[in-house]
């Protein structure tokens, strides 16, 4: 380090979003985690784009993005913005992660909340987590990474407001009862978040909204109450897992082998491809291991594991 440099370390989880019927507002956050450090040095980029070096390692080690278009550069450059900081003219970051890429576990939103610690702590710009979550949900567009991303655990997002610049959002801690354990089934092929975005409809019948409202509540109830009717109405989604199936080899499969196993039921993790699925303790690794199972009948050879209780931060 430099004469006059400064540095910041950071620890962020993988997360699971659009969780059953909480489709853009509620995700959990999960024991995967992406590291992250950087080194700033003196001066101000002025008119020029600052200096970035990035080394990545772990599951980012064959990510091609140019360091300037990374989501981890993307934070560091908004937490800047927010405070009027102009951004450091020399800025080395290094950053591993256990996260899988593109697996609907939320690893570019690591990424951007990473970004935006690590300017808070190195440039000492005084944001802390919730004003990093305003600023990473606008650029996010929706709260479900971001939050449980920021604050561990399982988080509530809602908009306040109409959309548009400057809109606010309102986080809140979803208490998952001790009885709920989650698996995951990551298989070895990727999303497209975009590619999974274009396949929703743009508009929806007002009987389909009802459902969506009706199990978005019964996510929310049951994850704190763990009643089972609850949490076998909430993730049977109405609103992006019937657009995206044709994207998971399987999957109908699958969710059917985690509910005979003894699941409350299995959705997509994001936008997938991963499968999270919700069960009693008792019964975790048997779904886990059906889950497994039956997308190797399909030919995909996925691997599983178990979330008895969503991380902390």
């Amino acid at each position: 380090m430099t004469s006059g440099s400064r540095s910041a370390n950071v620890r962020v989880p993988a997360t699971s979003a659009n969780l059953g019927a909480g489709f853009d507002c509620i995700g959990l956050a999960v024991d995967r985690w992406l590291t992250a450090s950087v080194i700033v040095g003196e001066g101000a980029s002025g008119s020029g784009a600052p200096a970035v070096t990035m080394r990545r390692e772990g599951t980012l080690a064959s990510l091609t993005v140019p360091p300037h278009d990374d989501a981890l550069v993307a934070g560091f450059a908004a937490a800047c913005a927010a405070r009027s900081h102009a951004i450091p003219e020399r800025l080395a970051f290094v950053v591993s992660s256990e996260i899988p890429v593109g697996r609907g576990l939320g690893s570019s939103s690591a990424a951007l909340v990473a970004g935006a610690l690590l300017a808070d702590s190195a440039l000492t710009l005084g944001l802390g987590r919730k004003e990093i979550a305003q600023l990473c949900t606008e650029i996010e567009g929706h709260p479900d990474n971001v939050g449980p991303a920021l604050f561990g655990g399982a988080t509530l997002g809602v908009p306040e407001g109409v959309s548009g610049a400057g809109r606010r959002w309102t986080f809140a801690p979803i208490d998952v009862h001790p009885s709920i354990a989650f698996t995951f089934a990551v298989p070895p092929f990727s999303v497209d978040t975009a590619a999974a975005r274009a396949m929703l409809p743009r508009q929806l019948s007002h009987t389909v909204a009802v459902r969506a409202s009706g199990k978005g509540a019964a996510l929310a109830h049951g994850l704190v109450t763990g009643d089972p009717a609850l949490l076998r109405i909430a993730l049977d989604d109405v609103l992006h897992v019937p657009f995206r199936l044709t994207l998971i080899k399987g999957m109908e499969s699958v969710v059917a082998a985690a509910r005979d196993a003894g699941a409350y039921g299995a959705t997509l993790s994001g936008s997938g491809s991963s499968i999270v699925a919700a069960a009693p303790q008792a019964a975790i690794e048997s779904v886990a291991d059906a889950m497994r199972n039956r997308w190797k009948e399909h030919g995909v050879e996925a691997e599983s594991f178990v979330q008895r209780r969503p991380a902390t931060v």
